[in-house]
């Protein structure tokens, strides 16, 4: 079988930029050495961002974090966790909670399920990308970030094949290769890009 050939996308076409605009959504997906590079886009987003922003980082069970209050604590947008049957609104950014998968219902609400842990995690990546892809389509842009394993490459794929726009932090930039290079080597990542220009592309 001949070897796919990727092309690292370094810089933001027309295309990219545009689509973003046109945005209701973003997922931003990560597991191990993803917070230090989500923690930065939280704090560039502006109040008016206009798109509903949900974050899912893989955490231990059962362990207290405080990844929410600092977040909130340097976010120009409202912050505060997925709870059941929460509204969906723009301008507010959610974070998936420890021991639930976060999946996103046909009405634009919440539902928070206690089935089984996927890739080891719970909330798993592929649960909320997957739900996403369903409702949002092409109103959606998700990007997946550093992590020790393969999760969110088969939700970042179904994204792409209902017109979301993904991108994959280069594994070259990333400090835990695995994550974004399983979406790559699936086909899943429409742009593979380093995190200056993703932060970059969320000011456009």
């Amino acid at each position: 079988m001949k070897k796919k050939i990727y092309i690292k996308k370094l810089a933001l076409d027309d295309n990219i930029i545009q689509r973003w605009r046109n945005t209701e959504l973003l997922l931003l997906g990560g597991s191990a050495g993803s917070f230090k590079p989500i923690y930065q886009c939280v704090k560039l987003f502006p109040k008016n961002l206009n798109k509903t922003v949900i974050i899912i980082i893989h955490r231990k069970k059962n362990f207290f974090s405080e990844i929410e209050k600092l977040f909130a604590d340097n976010s120009r947008m409202l912050m505060r966790e997925v709870t059941d049957k929460d509204v969906l609104n723009k301008n507010t950014i959610y974070i998936a909670p420890a021991n639930y998968h976060t999946l996103i219902e046909k009405d634009k609400s919440f539902s928070l399920d206690v089935s089984e842990a996927v890739w080891y995690s719970k909330p798993s990546i592929d649960v909320t990308f997957e739900s996403a892809s369903e409702i949002y389509k092409n109103r959606c842009t998700a990007v997946l970030f550093s992590g020790a394993n393969a999760d969110g490459a088969e939700g970042l794929l179904k994204l792409r094949k209902n017109g979301s726009l993904t991108i994959a932090q280069d594994p070259d930039d990333a400090e835990m290769k695995e994550m974004p290079q399983a979406a790559i080597n699936k086909n899943a990542a429409e742009y593979i890009l380093n995190t200056k220009d993703i932060f970059e592309l969320f000011q456009k």
